[in-house]
């Protein structure tokens, strides 16, 4: 644990200025709104794709698949046009105006008959959609991601840019409150908005995301007058390339031993004068050979591909800095990989909490959801200030920190199932269920729960935490880009876990034997593929342990190591 740095500026912001505190509901309900109203459409989709669209499973789950990895690659996009031309404010707010518009054409379909197909009441024989009505149908899912893409991938940014002091206790308060935020809208989205579906039909249940669309964007729109508003920088993806050709172009060049003022290019009013000394290849890309050949009498360089300023080299050895750590994420998140084997496995377990209620395999999620607010919570509001009081001064976990004791959870989450498996498949095989792969064990799915508590632990310290650690060490006009990553590496990490499974099928899959993840989950050994799991978190633990000892300390940390030292 460290002291955080003292607040030497006022979060509030009085007069005429910009930014703040204040400004920080209006982006937060926006986000939170925006999340209930998705993630209250896509659990039933297919149900509605099937049933009313007369669908195919196979062709509504293909329908899905795509619009989800639309949903996921769009922030991508969407957070390299905020750093590189728009900036985050307009993007934010086309993409709330377009996600309303997304709703609302959905909810268009359910309300005018002419926009689905239709059944013969006498026949019960439903015709095929037009190519009319899947028309519209599509062009509400993809005004839908395009919007995601423009909320989600500078939301979690453009607060960073209100905050006057970047204090990093503030920041961390900041991302754990947006995270509970996403994780209450998440919780309702998946309970409340689908039980109106399912009981109050489709023109209620698409009726209430639209409002809930509309509020997201007026909450939006009302703090507009508040808001800092930081301008684009540039084309971040060129910047990086010209350091690449400049570093290459002047690879001849030997660094200087002595560095003073004027060796190195920088934009005028800069407060960075001299590169770092990581990565220092680099630094050649900045290096000026001959001031009259390089650069104009402005000052500035007469060729950008060969003469790069200090901010643009330190913006990639940013990124290239963060990309071990980004693999160590990206490797936690093959836990996730276990995710739809678990709903099989709570299906054959007894999900009865009382006589008269059962918990739909699918909802055990929704624990994963208490889990994660219950932690920010107790982290926050209890082990903090207990910290804090205890050392009579202001304490918190370090950014690298806490995501090193998320990926142990992880470890720990793994082990959890593959225990837990292991129990309810010996039980199934005393019980003569193995040739009975949709029987129910005599063993409550209340056995579950340790792996949603360490999930929610999970998303709490590694989720949070790696968000933290990406948007504060890469610059600000990455900032964006930074708040993507985390999902970017979820969307690989469910390639990878895809890759995997295969390839644990096909090994595991001889002549006579059972897959270890077989249709039958009593006959395969989903616990040895969990087992499995647990290796490779454990692994990759120690792989992040190397990578932030080799890190070093994080932006704001550095003084604060050297004190250590000296205490």
């Amino acid at each position: 644990m460290e002291n955080p740095v003292e607040e030497k500026q006022p979060l509030i912001s009085n007069g005429k200025q910009k930014g703040g505190m204040r400004t920080l509901p209006f982006i937060l309900a926006n986000q939170g709104f925006e999340n209930m109203a998705s993630l209250g459409i896509m659990p039933n989709m297919i149900l509605y794709l099937t049933r009313e669209y007369n669908m195919d499973v196979a062709v509504a789950t293909n329908v899905m698949l795509l619009w989800s990895a639309a949903t996921s690659f769009m922030p991508i996009i969407g957070a390299f046009l905020a750093d590189s031309y728009v900036g985050r404010y307009p993007t934010i707010a086309f993409g709330s105006v377009v996600s309303l518009l997304g709703v609302l054409l959905l909810w268009l379909t359910a309300m005018i008959p002419q926009l689905s197909p239709s059944c013969d009441p006498i026949t019960n024989i439903c015709s095929s959609p037009t190519a009319a009505q899947l028309a519209f149908l599509y062009l509400s899912f993809v005004l839908m991601a395009i919007g995601a893409g423009g909320l989600r991938a500078s939301s979690l940014a453009f607060g960073m840019d209100q905050l006057k002091d970047k204090d990093e206790g503030i920041t961390e308060w900041y991302f754990n409150w947006n995270y509970g935020v996403a994780a209450v809208a998440a919780l309702i989205g998946m309970t409340i908005l689908v039980y109106v579906q399912e009981n109050l039909g489709w023109k209620v249940g698409f009726g209430v995301p639209v409002v809930l669309m509309f509020i997201s964007m007026v909450s939006f729109f009302l703090g507009s007058s508040f808001y800092v508003k930081v301008e684009a920088k540039g084309n971040v993806i060129s910047n990086c390339a010209r350091v690449v050709v400049a570093s290459c172009r002047n690879k001849h060049l030997n660094l200087p031993l002595h560095v003073s003022d004027g060796m190195y290019y920088c934009e005028k009013d800069s407060a960075v004068h001299m590169p770092s000394d990581k990565l220092r290849f680099l630094n050649k890309a900045c290096l000026i050979k001959n001031p009259q050949e390089d650069l104009t009498q402005d000052g500035r360089a007469k060729h950008p591909w060969s003469l790069c300023t200090i901010e643009q080299v330190e913006a990639l050895k940013a990124l290239i800095k963060i990309v071990p750590i980004w693999i160590a994420g990206m490797s936690m998140c093959l836990n996730l990989s276990q995710g739809s084997l678990s709903v099989v496995q709570a299906s054959s377990m007894d999900r009865h909490i009382t006589q008269h209620f059962e918990i739909p395999a699918a909802s055990m999620t929704t624990f994963l959801v208490i889990s994660a607010m219950f932690w920010i919570v107790l982290y926050d509001r209890v082990i903090i200030p207990s910290a804090s009081k205890l050392r009579g001064q202001p304490t918190r976990l370090r950014v690298k920190q806490k995501m090193g004791i998320g990926l142990f959870a992880v470890c720990l989450s793994a082990a959890s199932l593959a225990v837990v498996e292991g129990i309810r498949r010996k039980i199934a095989t005393n019980e003569g269920l193995q040739d009975h792969p949709e029987g129910v064990v005599s063993m409550s799915v209340l056995w579950l729960l340790p792996k949603q508590i360490f999930d929610g632990f999970v998303e709490v310290f590694f989720g949070v935490g790696q968000n933290e650690f990406y948007i504060c060490e890469l610059p600000q006009s990455m900032s964006s880009i930074g708040s993507t990553l985390h999902g970017l590496g979820m969307s690989c990490a469910n390639l990878i876990a895809s890759l995997l499974l295969s390839l644990v099928d096909k090994v595991t899959k001889g002549e006579g034997k059972e897959s270890w993840v077989s249709n039958n989950i009593n006959k395969g050994h989903f616990d040895y593929y969990c087992w499995l799991i647990f290796g490779v978190m454990l692994i990759n633990f120690f792989y992040f342990f190397y990578c932030s000892k080799a890190y070093g300390p994080c932006k704001g940390e550095e003084n604060e190591v050297q004190d250590e030292r000296h205490c």
